[in-house]
């Protein structure tokens, strides 16, 4: 437990205000939140998603059977912790093209999900970025990388 809060509060030492309001900012200027990860941070997206739900924003889970198609004055908050995850670069790259802006939460702000965003916050404690193969072993075998925040409880 001390392990988990000594993270959690390094990680809020380290975020950058300068990201976190330019995020906040771009969510309060779109019209609809569409939230999308993989994995854990699928799950991290979800939370997210119905925590600002109960704050009036209009959001949406994407893979949803309700989800309708985003438009021009969306926003797709994209997390990965690599940033590479080709399932939600792949959204992303969508998103760009039909207009949306890109808000991604990621380790790495020079992964592919960093480059296309319009807006990152950059969660620092991941070291290195893995393959999709490499993720699925772990998983497979037990091996379990951090204690949060990408990696969640």
């Amino acid at each position: 437990m001390e392990e988990i809060l000594a993270n959690l509060e390094r990680t809020k030492c380290e975020l950058d205000r300068g990201q976190v309001e330019s995020f906040i900012q771009c969510l309060l200027r779109a019209k609809r939140v569409f939230a999308l990860g993989a994995g854990r941070s699928g799950l991290v997206a979800r939370a997210f998603a119905m925590r600002i739900m109960h704050l009036g924003l209009n959001v949406y889970v994407v893979g949803e059977t309700i989800t309708p198609s985003l438009q021009p004055e969306d926003v797709l908050v994209a997390v990965s912790g690599s940033g590479e995850t080709d399932l939600v670069v792949g959204a992303a790259s969508i998103a760009k093209r039909a207009g949306a802006k890109i808000a991604a939460v990621t380790s790495f702000p020079d992964s592919r999900l960093g480059r296309l965003a319009d807006v990152v916050v950059v969660l620092p404690g991941r070291a290195k970025t893995e393959t999709i193969s490499e993720y699925v072993e772990r998983e497979l075998a037990g091996e379990h990388a951090s204690l949060a925040p990408l990696g969640t409880l």
